[in-house]
Order: structure tokens, then sequence, then C-alpha cells
């Protein structure tokens, strides 16, 4: 969906799963399915079910649900009949636009993450995040032309981000933006929130254990065939390392999302700047190669993945300490790896 979300493959582990199950009989059959498009990424899904008749009936309602929301929180493209995050972009300083109740249930919920990431996570960041947008775009067109962006233009654009600027009319449920600069860019929750979303669906409509990843946002539902957690790699951002993962994580009812430097790019005079701007500096954070989040919610585990690769490792341990079932894993940039208490707790092969 859209081209600022964090593009990070978190890959499953096929192969565990066929080496937790030997020497079992297992009940139902396993089933996989793939498919591209929605919210412009890969999503996986892969359960145990009777009858590959129910496994495709039980995706095809993930995708349906996977596809109202990648339009509702879609800012590149307009839809017939569908008032989304671009509609309200495309009127802002214009007039208030009647939206759909999830769009403003997204919204006050990136209201709550702003706040408790300390204002690490902000959806009204769209004007800043245009800007290196377009420069990225370019760099990677025509290598020879990258170039960085004026500081004076991102600070221009940041006079027109605050997120208490954004007026919600719930009664009416529309959403207005005052200022014609103002922009929503929701890119760095609306994936792993629309997830959560699909997820909590997909249970009242009886998918009662699998994986769902869509692009990285995993969610690990219930437990396999054989009574035993879901087997998830983390892939390893060292491109040069002869391992493509940096370990297992054996998951039930729980989310895992990563952030990363890898993956959306542009090179500037041999220096790589990725996707992930420092809503405090206006530029690509340094101090990671990548961050990983474990929570029950995928929404929140999406949205501290962002915040906790803006921060230094003591501000972002000390954040992560404090959020109840929160736990994170940083790869610094020399590759070394440091976990916060209890991450290697998932770490334990059942």
């Amino acid at each position: 969906m859209q081209r600022s979300t964090k593009i990070v493959k978190i890959i499953m582990i096929f192969t565990i799963f066929s080496i937790l199950i030997t020497g079992c009989v297992p009940k139902k059959q396993s089933y996989s399915a793939e498919f591209m498009i929605l919210f412009n990424t890969v999503t996986k899904i892969i359960s145990y079910s009777e009858s590959e008749e129910e496994f495709k009936k039980q995706s095809e309602f993930i995708y349906k649900e996977l596809e109202h929301y990648h339009q509702l929180y879609n800012i590149y493209d307009d839809f017939e009949g569908v008032n989304n995050i671009k509609t309200i972009n495309d009127n802002a300083g214009i007039k208030p636009v009647e939206v759909d109740k999830e769009i403003i249930d997204l919204i006050n919920f990136s209201k709550e993450m702003y706040s408790e990431t300390g204002k690490k996570v902000n959806i009204a960041f769209g004007p800043v995040l245009r800007i290196w947008s377009r420069y990225r775009d370019n760099g990677v067109e025509e290598p020879e032309k990258a170039e960085l962006p004026k500081l004076i233009d991102l600070q221009n654009a940041n006079k027109f981000t605050d997120i208490n600027e954004i007026i919600i009319d719930e009664i009416n449920s529309t959403v207005y933006l005052p200022d014609k600069n103002m922009k929503l860019d929701v890119g760095a929750i609306a994936k792993g929130y629309a997830t959560q979303k699909v997820v909590e669906k997909a249970k009242k409509n009886g998918f009662d254990n699998g994986v769902i990843s869509v692009g990285g946002n995993v969610c690990a539902i219930g437990l396999k065939d054989n009574n035993k957690p879901w087997g998830v790699g983390i892939q390893n951002p060292n491109k040069d390392s002869d391992e493509d993962i940096t370990g297992t994580l054996y998951l039930s009812d729980m989310s895992l999302v990563s952030s990363g430097d890898y993956e959306r790019y542009y090179m500037v005079d041999g220096k790589r700047y990725h996707h992930i701007i420092d809503t405090s500096t206006l530029f690509p954070s340094e101090y990671f190669r990548q961050v990983s989040i474990v929570a029950k919610d995928s929404g929140i585990a999406d949205a501290y993945s962002t915040a906790v690769f803006n921060l230094p490792l003591e501000e972002g341990k000390k954040l992560v300490e404090s959020k109840e079932g929160l736990e994170a894993m940083w790869v610094l940039k020399d590759n070394s790896i440091v976990y916060s208490e209890g991450f290697k707790n998932f770490q334990k092969k059942p």
C-alpha cells in the first residue's frame, strides 16, 4: 500500500514445521496460501485444516478482510465508493471527509501510540516522508543523480506535522486536516493494525490455528496440530552472512514485527539512506540494523518496532521494559545482538 511502509521480511521457517511434526500423526492436513497486491506486499497463510475446501474458505475470508483495510488505509490509490486516507489528504484545507469508522479507529489508535512512544510514531509526519520518498525514488531510478533532501525543506514540511491538529468528528464520522499542507502517512502502523483486526475477525470465523504474515507482520494463532507453538524465523539483516536468519521464535497467539535499514533505501555518496525517518532529526535513524518486537497485538508491535528503531539503545530498552507484554531484539550496527529481558523465552524450543 504505502511506499513508506516498513518492508521487512520476517521469513517463515517452513522446514521447521516439518521437523517439529516428525513422529506425529497430525489430525489435520497442513495447507498454505500466498497472494500479493494487498498492502503492496506478500501475504502468507499457513494452517492445519480438516479439508482443502475449509482452508480455501478461510483464506478467501482473510483475503477479503485484508482487501477492505488495504483500500481504507491506502494513501496512493482511489477506489470507487471508498473514502480512504488518500481522500482525507486530497481534501486537506478544503473540507471534512466522511469516512468509515475503521479509519477513525486507526487514527485514534495512532494518537495513542504517538503518546505512548514519546512522539516517535506520528501518522501526521506525511509532509516530511513525502520529501524523502521522492528523493529515494529518484535515487533508485537514477543512482548517479542521487542526492539528499535539503534540511530547510524538511524543516518547513515539519511545521505541518502536528497530530493534534487532525480534527475528528465521531458523531458525523468525519476527518479533517485544517491545513492544505498536512498529509497523513499511516505506513508505520496501518499494516500491523489491519493484520491484527483481520486476525480477530478470522478467529471469530473459526480460524483457530495458523500463521498470517502480511509483508512480515506475523501473527501466530493458536497451536499447530501437534499442540506446539509455531516456529518463526527473523531475517538476518547482514546480507554478507551465510545465515539467513538470526534465530527462531516459537509463538502462540503472539505477533512479531521487525524494522530494518536493509530493505528500502538508496545510496548517496556511498552511504545508505533507508526509509525509517526519525521525527527528531528528520533524517534516517542510524542506531541499528534492525529492531524486532514481540507483542500480543500486531498493531502495537508495528508501532513500537518503528519507535524503538528511532531511539538509542538504553532509551529503547527502558521504553520496552516499561510496557507489559512487550519484548525486543536489537541488531546493532556491528551486527551484534541485544535482547530485552524476556525475549529469549520465545527462543526456547518447545
